[in-house]
């Protein structure tokens, strides 16, 4: 894989063009894709864009796309690789600076996990929607990313603040004004499958258990990792809560 100008890898986002990387870029990248269909011709808001690389995506086919990011380099970043796709705006999520109903989508993947109000947060999302507009929603499944942790229990991830199950982003979103039309899971279909099998079981496991060691990764998992496409994950509405990453569509009643 070719390294294009990306962040530094600091653990609070993914980037592209990274070997090692490349997993974790799948895994996001694949549910860039799956929502760009709901995206078409739309006015775009990407809540939290980090590296950029989603919300340029999203650009190839909305009307357009708005992209907030509160770190001053990331924004600088986003607006020099991507700016020619994409409206650049240094903002604070907890007020979107956007009026009301401005937006017909709005898209904030792998964020929400990241912020001490979500509930306001969410709120702000509704408020900028259009009638008939659509939110999505993407983090991580607490069940299975933090196994045995409660809501109220601080994440090991530093850069997180609460995790959620399906359950708790449901409620989240509902009593933000929306209504939840679909409420997906993230799973390894089944080449991600046959590279678990490989790896003790996981190849997210062995990634950490290197990462925390700091020892050498093996030819063949890091191998693995850098071949992995987004058309081995699969997105569907069974066993969510034994799912990877939560997806939660709601639209915004008119």
């Amino acid at each position: 894989m070719e390294t294009a100008e990306t962040l530094p890898l600091t653990g609070e986002r993914t980037v592209p063009g990274i070997r090692h990387e490349n997993y974790w870029f799948r895994r996001h990248e694949a549910v860039y894709r799956a929502l760009a269909g709901d995206c078409r011709g739309a006015t775009v808001l990407e809540a939290g864009v980090g590296e950029g690389y989603g919300a340029a995506l999203l650009g190839g086919v909305a009307d357009r796309v708005i992209a907030l990011e509160l770190d001053t380099p990331t924004a600088a970043h986003v607006a020099r690789r991507y700016g020619g796709a994409l409206h650049v705006v240094r903002a604070d999520l907890a007020a979107l600076p956007l009026p009301d109903a401005a937006v017909d989508v709005v898209v904030t993947l792998q964020v929400i996990e990241h912020l001490w109000d979500q509930p306001g947060f969410l709120r702000e999302c509704a408020r900028v929607l259009r009638p008939g507009g659509r939110l999505h929603c993407s983090t991580p499944n607490r069940l299975t990313f933090s196994p045995g942790n409660a809501l109220t229990d601080r994440p090991l991830n530093p850069f997180h603040t609460y995790e959620l199950a399906a359950t708790d982003l449901a409620a989240l979103v509902h009593d933000a004004g929306l209504a939840v039309t679909t409420l997906r899971g993230l799973h390894h279909g089944a080449r991600l499958a046959e590279r678990d099998a490989r790896h003790g079981g996981s190849l997210v496991d062995a990634q950490v258990a290197l990462a925390v060691s700091g020892e050498p990764w093996p030819d063949r998992l890091a191998d693995d990792v850098a071949q992995v496409g987004v058309e081995e994950f699969d997105l569907h509405a069974d066993d969510v809560d034994a799912s990877l990453d939560l997806v939660v569509s709601a639209v915004r009643p008119a």
